[in-house]
């Protein structure tokens, strides 16, 4: 088990300056490759940022974010969390990845998914009537791309493929690429029929719940005669010197973030209480190093993850906040978790 990776997920989540105003998202965007490239200083193992098209998160455009990142690191390996596959195009994603992995020497991922998310559905002309079928279709196609052959395939939603290379080609021979999952034993069994690591997206309550995930997957590769494949784990989190000072921190940017997205979706309102039930038992992985370190030791053992990212951004939670927390999760988290593990 010491050979756990161990990384950090951002959204772009945009902050506040030290009077409470609102930063630009293109000053957010500086402030993540700042973030990157200190995980990359502290040798974590990935660095991912997550596709969205809203006013709260900044990263849009993922593949550039992720090459100016490239340009100013040298080995952690770089990838999303979430690509939107269903509202974008499978070859376009694939070029964009190769490219990627050629710029930054082969440390290119790219982790799939259909967004929990559906503002690019509208925004890029997509029915999310066939919010399945799209994603079915199109990740479909992209495993046939990650074969590094020329492509024959045929589909419904999109124009057929005859023979055609596309390029470039990965350095590499493929690209790493992960399946997130949300909580669909259906998209579990996707990702064990195409043999591709799992990704699950754990943000509320407790990790232990999606043991029975982890299982069907590890079943179903078996079914499906694949190869033992990776499962990972992205769930929220903040690091400090103490829990009492990371929950004091974190609380007031955490329950925006949650209270704005869910007055979209017709949630009711989280309160205090909320907080720390998901903090002592739940996917909020808080506190001090000794407290999160414990916590994803028994994550990964639970689960039996290869991976674990956290989602090191929570809403508005300023970016010296969030710097200190990546110092701590680098310097104090992993050790201790290696240790643990060993």
């Amino acid at each position: 088990m010491n050979s756990i990776e161990l990384g950090l997920d951002t959204f772009g989540d945009v902050t506040v300056d030290s009077d409470g105003r609102s930063l630009a998202q293109a000053e957010v965007l500086r402030h993540v490759v700042d973030e990157a490239v200190l995980a990359d200083q502290l040798g974590l193992a990935f660095f991912g940022v997550g596709e969205h098209h809203r006013k709260d998160f900044s990263i849009s455009a993922p593949e550039v974010v992720l090459g100016a990142i490239a340009g100013r690191t040298t080995r952690i390996q770089l990838g999303t969390a979430v690509t939107v596959l269903s509202t974008d195009d499978p070859v376009r994603v694939f070029e964009r990845f190769s490219t990627l992995n050629a710029v930054s020497n082969g440390r290119a991922e790219v982790l799939v998914g259909r967004g929990s998310f559906t503002e690019s559905y509208p925004l890029f002309g997509y029915d999310l009537g066939q919010y399945e079928a799209l994603f079915e279709e199109k990740l479909n196609l992209f495993v046939e791309l990650l074969k590094g052959e020329p492509v024959t395939w045929k589909g419904q939603l999109r124009s057929s493929l005859s023979n055609q290379v596309v390029y470039p080609p990965s350095q590499t021979g493929t690209l790493k690429t992960w399946v997130a999952v949300g909580g669909s034993p259906e998209s579990v069994v996707r990702a064990a029929h195409y043999g591709l690591p799992l990704m699950l997206a754990i943000i509320g309550g407790s990790p232990q719940r999606f043991t029975g995930y982890s299982d069907l997957y590890r079943q179903m590769l078996e079914r499906f005669k694949k190869p033992l494949m990776p499962i990972g784990v992205h769930s929220p989190g903040h690091v400090a010197a103490t829990d009492e000072q990371a929950k004091e921190e974190l609380w007031p940017h955490y329950a925006g973030l949650m209270n704005r997205i869910g007055a979209e979706r017709g949630w009711q309102p989280i309160g205090r209480a909320h907080f720390e039930r998901e903090a002592a038992e739940g996917a909020l992985f808080v506190g001090s190093p000794q407290t999160v370190a414990a916590k994803i030791v028994k994550t990964v053992r639970t689960l039996g993850l290869s991976r674990f990212d956290m989602k090191y951004s929570n809403g508005t939670l300023p970016h010296d906040k969030l710097m200190t927390s990546i110092e701590l999760y680098g310097t104090k988290v992993v050790p201790l978790v290696r240790e643990q593990l060993d």
